[in-house]
């Protein structure tokens, strides 16, 4: 490999993160970690085993079909962890002190409320548990796909009705997906919860900025770095939406309804070739990779903000733990 080839493809780690409620979760080759911020100040460190390196299976291995199943598993383990973090914000009296609701009293005397808690504290609760998150996470993206794809194909749709062209039917579809999604990115960071979490995101994607960087994993290292990562699940999604519209400009507009459900097949396809891109953008630094990268890292300046020193310590916490003994089992 030439010098240029090795300036434009430098080490580029593996790992990656999701910020939680007042922590960070970062997934390795080998092991995955939890850290979060306790209401007394302490920092909470949890690690479990995967199977992300050499020993994936082959489903999360093979180019083009790998995207699909790490989406979902990233979904379903993001959720798990994000509702194991906010309840390690409850303390001891916050749970004893807190009355129930009309409607929790109520919802307890029911039978199926009764029935999922003996479940849940069975010996199967682990298992019952993990289902409800699949079902959660089925739930949402339902309705996530429902408000990205058919609500603008519909509005579009109406264009048809006063002569509209295709093309401009197209167009207009392309505007308010991207509408929606920066919209909805834009208002839900003004919320002071959500907007700490976005804090979390910036020490996250600093912190593996350092680590990639050669950098002892100090606050004062992390500090410097960017909050910018073009391996960030913001940009696979704004990826996966610009993908969506260049796909929509082959398809049928003769039936709205005809028209979603053509979506709905090209959907694995769009997150096949995001993931892929997703993944050669992290992993090199080209003109191509930049122009790629270029959409997502301006969302990035909404879902991210700088971090405080604390919420560093919380993402280094989170790191230290999923960088492998061998740093070579950590190149792309």
């Amino acid at each position: 490999m030439s010098s240029n080839q090795q300036s434009q493809c430098k080490f580029k780690s593996k790992i990656g993160g999701q910020a939680l409620i007042e922590g960070i979760m970062m997934r390795g080759i080998d092991l995955s970690a939890m850290a979060c911020r306790l209401p007394d100040g302490t920092i909470d460190v949890e690690t479990w085993k995967i199977r992300n390196g050499k020993s994936a299976p082959w489903y999360l291995k093979t180019p083009f079909i790998r995207g699909c199943f790490n989406f979902v598993i990233s979904l379903v383990d993001g959720m798990k962890c994000t509702m194991k973090s906010a309840e390690k914000q409850m303390t001891d009296e916050e749970e004893d002190d807190e009355e129930p609701s009309p409607f929790e009293e109520w919802l307890s005397k029911t039978r199926p409320y009764k029935w999922l808690e003996a479940k849940l504290e069975g010996e199967n609760g682990k298992a019952v548990m993990n289902t409800i998150m699949i079902v959660v996470c089925v739930v949402v993206m339902a309705i996530s796909i429902c408000a990205f794809k058919f609500f603008p194909a519909l509005l579009s749709g109406l264009l048809g009705k006063l002569g509209a062209p295709d093309w401009t039917k197209t167009v207009s579809e392309g505007i308010i997906k991207i509408a929606l999604l920066v919209g909805y990115m834009w208002l839900i960071s003004h919320m002071k919860e959500i907007h700490t979490t976005f804090k979390y995101h910036g020490a996250e994607h600093k912190t593996i900025a350092c680590y990639e960087a050669g950098l002892e994993l100090t606050v004062e290292n992390v500090r410097k770095q960017t909050r910018f990562h073009p391996r960030c699940g913001t940009s696979f999604i704004f990826l996966v939406v610009l993908l969506s519209i260049a796909i929509g400009m082959f398809l049928p507009w003769d039936n709205v309804f005809a028209r979603f459900g053509l979506q709905l097949l090209m959907l694995p396809v769009e997150a096949s070739i995001g993931y892929e891109l997703i993944k050669l953008a992290g992993r090199c630094d080209n003109i191509f990779t930049r122009i790629i990268s270029a959409p997502g890292l301006w969302l990035q300046h909404i879902t991210t903000c700088e971090p405080d020193d604390p919420q560093i310590e919380v993402a280094i916490a989170a790191l230290k733990p999923c960088i492998p003994d061998d740093k070579n089992d950590d190149q792309w």
